[in-house]
């Protein structure tokens, strides 16, 4: 196949357990005139022997193999190897209905304006059974880089078709810890219009082990990457310097661990003017995702927010701050709930603690 219509970029990395089903769902699309490039990225399982029995099934797909480096540097790869004017993405665990690519091309096709197509999908554990009550994605085009936290353009990221024109225009993925995707949507926006399809396209797998979802690190990580990538949209917005994000910032955040020490790993990067903004947007970004992922706020967690919302409260309009009022009066809420009295009381200031308690008393 030399000139395919749309080229699916898709890294591994040890995803042998659901592999397989996951380029079925890629095989079997009604649209077919598509290439698959997968990037084995240092798979220690039995990925590889999967890759080699599915590629003698399918010409399609063709497997690019590396040590170990990560997802940005796999999908990178991948992208320099594409040659079609769409990208799809697709990751290993993922699963897409048969009408998924033929119904973005069509949207593409006929809507010249936009550059990126995402859509709703169903939800489901790592064993394949339905998940309720996680978020669907809502219009890209509400984002806000200004809103704190941001409010980013997000579409589902295994299930984004773009145009490679642009992708290759904003430069292909950068380093931005565990928010590679959503920094790429915030770039994007500057070559054309993103949307969110209504229609449901395929099936998102959401792993109690995910990167986001393993441990409380992992969402301060999330949390501090994604406000990265909006202050270097506002940067970009205002004609200023960009954000440079090097290969072992996700490392040494990790390293860091808590919310305090990663603000200080992030110092360097940012102005100080910018940092008492940052860390309160990060804190409340911290807040949204445990809202609906699996790990819960330490008394660290609870005192830096407070602190940095003391710090800047005063600094935000009065319906972010009403927002920012309810993300920690619900979360301690259901902090006391689950016995974390500490933790409540060391969020909310005591001016809200009766908020709290009422929200505790009315389950709300």
């Amino acid at each position: 196949m030399c000139s395919p219509k749309i080229d699916v970029l898709v890294p591994v990395f040890n995803a042998e357990k659901t592999l397989r089903e996951s380029l079925a769902s890629i095989s079997t699309q009604i649209f077919s005139d598509f290439r698959v490039l997968i990037v084995d990225d240092g798979s220690t399982d039995g990925s590889a022997d999967v890759l080699s029995e599915w590629t003698r099934h399918d010409k399609r797909f063709i497997v690019i193999s590396k040590t170990n480096g990560g997802i940005v540097d796999a999908l990178n790869l991948a992208l320099s190897h594409s040659v079609a004017p769409l990208i799809a993405r697709m990751d290993a665990d993922d699963l897409a209905l048969p009408g998924r690519f033929a119904v973005q091309k069509a949207f593409l096709d006929e809507n010249s304006t936009f550059v990126g197509v995402g859509c709703r999908v169903r939800h489901i554990d790592e064993h394949g059974r339905a998940l309720a009550g996680l978020p669907q994605p809502g219009d890209p085009e509400s984002c806000n880089s200004e809103w704190l936290p941001a409010r980013e353009p997000y579409i589902i990221h295994p299930f984004l078709m773009t145009r490679r024109k642009a992708i290759m225009a904003a430069g292909g993925y950068r380093s931005v810890p565990n928010s590679e995707d959503s920094d790429l949507l915030w770039r994007l926006r500057a070559f054309g219009r993103l949307r969110n399809l209504s229609d449901v396209l395929g099936s998102y797998r959401v792993h109690s082990g995910s990167i986001s979802s393993s441990s409380v690190v992992g969402g301060r990580i999330m949390a501090i990457g994604s406000q990265l990538g909006a202050l270097s949209a506002r940067r970009r917005e205002a004609n200023r310097e960009d954000i440079v994000f090097s290969r072992l910032l996700a490392g040494a955040l990790r390293q860091a661990e808590t919310l305090d020490a990663m603000s200080d790993v992030i110092k360097p990067m940012i102005d100080g003017s910018e940092l008492p903004r940052f860390k309160l947007a990060a804190g409340v970004k911290l807040l949204e995702l445990a809202l609906y992922r699996q790990y819960r706020l330490d008394i660290n967690d609870c005192r830096f927010i407070r602190h940095a919302f003391a710090a800047y409260a005063d600094k935000i309009q009065s319906a972010n701050r009403r927002e920012v009022h309810w993300y920690t009066t619900v979360t301690a809420s259901r902090m006391i709930r689950l016995g974390k009295i500490r933790e409540a009381f060391a969020l909310v200031s005591p001016k809200h603690w009766g908020t709290m308690m009422a929200r505790v008393i009315l389950n709300a």
